[in-house]
């Protein structure tokens, strides 16, 4: 699944091309997506200038005037800008259409989702109980400490919470938490503050080195421009099982958590 580098690598590709451009028309080719794309998305998103494209969680928000369309990405989705006329394939579900150029929606899975609405974004249902950006100011140790206060549930999921923070997924948290030394199956609420400060700060380092060097890829995922993200060549622990630790030399282990494989080193993050 892309997570937030990759959501965010792909907003900062698509940003300066579109911004301030006006829609001339939208394409959908499948509404049944994973949630059906609205039928008045076509009517009411046609005409409109995109003034700004943002990033919540994992979600896309192309504000207009009159509204704003939210897209997720799902498990092997991408936005791609594309001519216009560029022929469709299979996957291809949705082109926002600019002149000579089309924001194409591609996803194999179609757990991806394309909405539209006219209230403010923090409103709609899929963001307004989100909790804080991990590269926002109000995401620090002491957030995470307080938080996590008489909560049983291991850390992993903790950090994964996305009424707690959004946007760290599987793959980054096993690379957070070996940063900070903090052993994955450890109930959060016996995590120290100490920990908990260092587990901010090398999460920040993380999101920004990922985003830096455009995300993530494993599987499908490909930027605004059709390009896979590089960091993947970096990953620490995650997809390492059995491999030796960069640190201490010890196999890397690999274990399930809430159905999610979790990867770590037993000697470094006791």
């Amino acid at each position: 699944m892309p997570e937030l580098p990759e959501v965010e690598t792909t907003r900062r590709g698509i940003a300066p091309h579109i911004c301030g451009q006006r829609i001339s028309r939208i394409i959908v080719r499948n509404r049944q997506l994973r949630w059906p794309v609205s039928p008045r998305l076509e009517t009411e998103l046609t005409g409109q200038r995109v003034h700004a494209v943002k990033r919540r969680a994992k979600y896309l928000l192309l504000e207009t005037d009159a509204g704003t369309a939210i897209l997720h990405l799902g498990m092997s989705g991408s936005l791609q800008l594309v001519a216009a006329r560029a022929t469709a394939g299979k996957h291809d579900h949705v082109d926002i259409v600019f002149n000579d150029t089309a924001l194409r929606l591609t996803d194999p899975r179609r757990f991806g989702s394309l909405h539209w609405t006219r209230r403010p974004a923090s409103q709609h249902r899929l963001l307004s109980a989100l909790g804080v950006e991990p590269l926002g100011d109000a995401f620090s140790g002491e957030y995470l400490y307080a938080q996590s206060r008489r909560r049983k549930v291991a850390i992993k999921q903790f950090i994964m919470n996305a009424r707690i923070v959004v946007g760290i997924g599987n793959i980054y948290a096993s690379e957070a938490l070996f940063m900070a030394g903090i052993n994955p199956r450890r109930a959060s609420g016996r995590v120290s503050k100490q920990k908990y400060a260092l587990l901010a700060e090398v999460t920040r380092e993380l999101l920004d080195d990922a985003i830096a060097q455009g995300g993530t890829t494993l599987r499908d995922f490909v930027n605004g421009a059709g390009k896979p993200g590089y960091f993947a060549q970096q990953l620490n622990v995650y997809g390492r099982a059995g491999e030796p630790c960069i640190s201490c030399r010890v196999p890397i282990r690999q274990i399930r958590q809430g159905q999610r494989s979790t990867f770590y080193c037993p000697k470094c993050q006791p």
